[in-house]
């Protein structure tokens, strides 16, 4: 494996994980569901699915999209540098005032998937941060598009994997805002190192 390979493989990672890091709607529910043993292999296959599949939506739809009209790339590569940095902003802001987890009553099969799918494809933001944003830079990479994507949709599915299972082992540490302040801060970093990459196109 060649060390450029490595390299995309793992700003897609990198890229991947901090869009998803944060713990918004989504990831409070895999919390949730994983502290409590509730249905969630059903919660982690469909969350990492999903994030999957559009990911590969992206990567495929704007390399078609670009191919047409290549001076697409340009706009979403200062598109996609002026979208990571104000998301590095919105991370350090969050930083100032993290979040924590809540106590939530049970639910059934039915309503888990009815509301893991609901969290994932009626979040206006997923098709911003995962279509848009990861499919723009993947085809930044060029021929390397889909190595830059298989890193994205690995650490999504790490991701989702890791919270679910790992939650109720680390509910006490989840439930601390120092430990979101933390996330956020690291979020942050992540976005403007990647940022700075694709605006010098390295």
């Amino acid at each position: 494996m060649s060390a450029q390979l490595v390299s995309v493989l793992l700003t897609g990672a990198g890229t991947g994980l901090g869009l998803i890091v944060a713990i918004g709607a989504q990831n409070a529910w895999v919390l949730r569901r994983g502290i409590r043993r509730e249905h969630i292999g059903t919660v982690i296959a469909l969350c990492a699915v999903a994030d999957m599949a559009l990911i590969a939506l992206g990567t495929a739809g704007i390399g078609a999209l670009t191919a047409v009209a290549p001076w697409l790339l340009t706009v979403l590569r200062w598109g996609g540098v002026l979208y990571l940095v104000g998301f590095a902003l919105r991370s350090f802001r969050s930083a100032v005032r993290p979040g924590r987890l809540e106590a939530e009553a049970p639910a059934s099969a039915r309503s888990v998937v009815l509301t893991t799918l609901a969290l994932t494809f009626l979040n206006p933001h997923v098709y911003l941060d995962t279509v848009l944003m990861v499919g723009g830079i993947a085809n930044q990479f060029g021929g390397m598009r889909w190595v830059f994507a298989a890193g994205a949709m690995l650490a999504s599915a790490v991701w989702f994997t890791a919270l679910g299972l790992g939650a109720r082992a680390l509910a006490g540490v989840l439930d601390r805002p120092s430990t979101w302040r933390a996330l956020d801060v690291g979020v942050g970093v992540v976005m403007l190192m990647v940022a700075v990459r694709l605006a010098l196109g390295a």
